[in-house]
C-alpha cells in the first residue's frame, strides 16, 4: 500500500506551506489521510488535493477560516454556492469603496487652483413628491435606492416638472444620522406608501455642479464649502443635490451631473 503524499509533497502540489497544512490540520480543516504514530509525519492523499485547493482559493480571497470549514462541511451545492457568493458580495462591496477611496485622493493630489463655478440661485417653494426618513449614513446608498424605485412606481404616468433631488439634513454629516428626502416633481403629487406630497420651502443656494459618478462627490463639497466660506456666505439648513442626469438617463458614469445646492445667507456687513 502507497503511504500517499508526505506533506512536504502535498504543499508542492497545492501551494500551501507545511506550515499553513500544519495549522489547518490542527483547525480539523484539512486533516492529513493518515499520521505516522511513531514519527508523528501526515500523509496525505492525491484524492485530497481539490479541496486543498479550494481552501487556497478560498483564504486568497480572504474567507475566514471559519466560514471555509462551513463551506466545506456544506454538501448542498445550491447552499454552498450561496456562502460563497454571500463573501464576493462583501468583497465586491469592499473594492468599490477602495475604488472610490482612490478615486477622490487622485481628484485631491492634482493641484487645481481654479475657483469652481459657483451660481447663487434663488429657489421658490414647491410642492413635490417625496419620501422621508431619519438613516444612518451607512445606509444612505440602499435606502436612496428603496425609495426612489418608491417613488418611481408612485408617479408613473404623471407629467414630470423637473429633475428627481434630494435633501440631506447637517446631522447625517456631522452625527452619522440624519433626515434624508429624496422626491420627484411632479403635476399633482400623490399619496401611496411611504410617497407624500411634501412642500420644499423657498431656499437661497450657492450651486456647484459636480460631473461624473459620486466616488469623488465629496471632493466637489469640499470646493463648494470652501467658497461658501471665501465669499462671507453662511450655512443653513440642508444640502441640496439635484440629479440631473443620472443612472436612469445614461449608464454611462462619465456623464452623470449632480448639482450640488448650499443653503446661504449673506452675512452682515461689520
Amino acid at each position: 500500500m502507497s503511504r500517499g503524499l508526505t506533506i512536504g509533497e502535498f504543499a508542492q502540489l497545492t501551494h500551501l506551506s507545511v506550515r499553513t497544512l500544519r495549522r489547518y490540520h490542527e483547525s480539523g480543516l484539512i486533516e492529513p489521510a493518515a499520521v505516522d504514530p511513531f514519527s508523528g509525519y501526515r500523509y496525505y492523499t492525491a484524492e485530497q488535493i481539490p479541496t486543498a485547493q479550494v481552501v487556497h482559493r478560498l483564504r486568497q480571497l480572504d474567507v475566514p477560516l471559519a466560514d471555509v470549514a462551513k463551506i466545506l462541511a456544506t454538501e448542498d451545492t445550491s447552499e454552498r454556492a450561496g456562502l460563497v457568493g454571500e463573501h464576493l458580495r462583501r468583497l465586491e462591496a469592499e473594492l468599490d469603496r477602495t475604488r472610490a477611496a482612490v478615486t477622490s485622493l487622485r481628484q485631491l493630489l492634482q493641484a487645481d487652483d481654479r475657483p469652481p463655478h459657483v451660481e447663487l440661485r434663488s429657489v421658490p417653494a414647491r410642492t413635490v413628491a417625496a419620501v422621508e426618513g431619519v438613516v444612518d449614513h451607512d445606509e444612505v446608498l440602499s435606502w436612496y435606492a428603496d425609495a426612489m424605485a418608491e417613488l418611481d412606481a408612485a408617479v408613473a404616468g404623471k407629467s414630470s416638472l423637473g429633475p428627481p433631488g434630494g435633501r440631506y439634513a447637517n446631522d447625517l454629516f456631522t452625527g452619522g444620522r440624519g433626515a434624508v428626502l429624496v422626491y420627484r416633481p411632479v403635476a399633482d403629487p400623490p399619496t401611496r406608501g411611504r410617497v407624500t406630497p411634501v412642500v420644499l420651502p423657498a431656499a437661497e443656494l450657492a450651486v456647484a455642479v459636480h460631473f461624473g459618478p459620486h466616488d469623488d462627490i465629496d471632493v466637489t463639497y469640499g470646493r463648494l464649502g470652501a467658497w461658501v466660506v471665501d465669499h462671507a456666505l453662511a450655512v443653513d439648513g440642508p444640502v441640496h443635490e439635484t440629479y440631473l442626469v443620472g443612472p436612469r438617463d445614461d449608464p454611462e458614469p462619465g456623464s452623470w451631473r449632480t448639482e450640488i445646492g448650499w443653503p446661504v445667507f449673506r452675512l452682515a456687513a461689520k
